[in-house]
């Protein structure tokens, strides 16, 4: 691809010198030239007022033309109901709760798209958990999710039914399927949203992101193009209380018989190793380079074994070989909201914070009094955590031998 100035219809007015991002346009001799800096992004294309610019690929044809959205024919929230073997992952559930949300600011219907095989029955859950319509899509090749055959079915969908925003989780299978999708129905994607809002001026969604290591928060918005797709990180948001007394309508979509599938699922093997499912813990005990290495983690399984949680960590941590990647918290770890998040050792980070800050109760020890932890923290105790933690220990034991003797009695 690359961009060609016809000079003997440039009149040099520099509108497309200004459009340029890179700095690849100069103006010589009263005509526009371009330079090797150039990465032919088009925005002098679309500026020029006498259409001197063309953007050309290398066997000479103009490039298509953006393609028009009429944006007043997409109407509509959709949630991606993913499935792993037969069952509705939480993640489904959490967007239809913030679905439903934006559904109502809207004023519109909240559709959650089911697609697998002879998997209707699980419509009922859907439309429990908020959904007003489920489309259906199944078919023997849906039977496991692959690449071609479920954006095949979603695309069918959203190029027939129009959405104006779908969420799908941030999942393997999501962070898979929504850049593929958005290429295939040209719009847009933000990925690993942490909060959405709708701009009720504009009828746009806001799509917030952590960006450039966590140390900011972009909001993101797609104004040209339909439908609004986003995915968002497990456990940020909260699933709604379900009614399973709530009905719906199915719209039942057949697969389109062309699609061509080159891979097949031969088995699926499940990992044989220890599952810590942190997005689902009520109570996580948590540690940081605080807790100066292997052997401090120890301290910290013996005390989530007596609370009946789960071992987080920080990157820091986790970076440090300390504990395996499965247990990371944050940013770039896993997004928490457990009843009880205890932080031993981690000073707060804002990367840390931003997967754990909506706990219901956080207790830090750190001995840093002015550790940002404590900032957010309900409860801080300054001190050597191999002080508390042992003493926190003690009394658990306790509580514990003092019910055992009670029940005897």
């Amino acid at each position: 691809m690359f961009v060609i100035i016809e000079k003997t219809h440039c009149t040099g007015c520099e509108a497309c010198q200004a459009s340029c991002p890179v700095g690849a346009i100069e103006i010589d001799g009263g005509i526009a030239t371009i330079t090797d800096k150039c990465t032919c992004c088009g925005a002098c294309v679309e500026e020029c007022p006498v259409q001197a610019i063309k953007l050309e690929n290398e066997n000479n044809n103009i490039a298509p033309a953006k393609e028009a959205f009429h944006l007043g024919a997409y109407q509509g929230v959709w949630v991606f109901a993913e499935l792993r073997q037969g069952t509705i992952m939480n993640i489904a559930l959490e967007l239809l709760g913030e679905g439903r949300k934006l559904a109502d600011t809207l004023g519109v219907e909240l559709g959650a798209v089911l697609i697998g095989n002879k998997v209707e029955p699980l419509a009922q859950d859907l439309f429990a958990y908020g959904a007003d319509v489920v489309y259906l899509v199944e078919n023997a090749e849906l039977e496991n999710y692959r690449t071609e055959s479920y954006c095949a079915a979603l695309e069918k969908l959203i190029k027939t039914y129009k959405p104006e925003i779908l969420l799908i989780g941030a999942t393997n299978i999501g962070r898979d399927l929504g850049p593929r999708l958005a290429g295939r129905v040209r719009t847009g994607l933000t990925a690993d949203c942490t909060v959405l809002d709708i701009d009720t001026e504009k009828r746009l969604l806001n799509q917030t992101r952590p960006a450039f290591g966590g140390n900011i928060m972009a909001t993101i918005i797609c104004p040209d193009t339909r439908p609004q797709l986003a995915t968002v990180r497990s456990g940020v948001m909260k699933k709604a209380t379900p009614d399973f007394n709530r009905t719906g309508r199915i719209i039942k979509a057949i697969y389109p018989p062309d699609v061509k599938v080159r891979t097949i699922v031969r088995d699926i093997v499940k990992e044989a190793k220890k599952i810590v499912n942190l997005e689902e813990a009520q109570i996580i005990v948590s540690g940081g380079r605080g807790v100066g290495g292997p052997e401090g983690f120890k301290l910290l399984e013996e005390v989530a074994a007596r609370l009946g949680a789960i071992v987080g960590a920080s990157r820091g941590a986790v970076d440090s070989g300390w504990i395996p990647s499965n247990h990371q918290v944050g940013q770039t770890g896993k997004t928490v909201h457990p009843k009880l998040y205890i932080a031993c050792g981690i000073s707060g980070a804002i990367q840390h914070l931003a997967g754990m800050q909506h706990s219901s109760v956080i207790v830090a020890i750190n001995k840093n009094s002015s550790a940002p932890i404590f900032k957010i923290a309900d409860y801080g105790i300054v001190g050597d955590l191999f002080k508390v933690l042992p003493a926190l220990l003690d009394t658990l034991k306790e509580i514990t031998n003092g019910n055992k003797e009670s029940s005897a009695i």
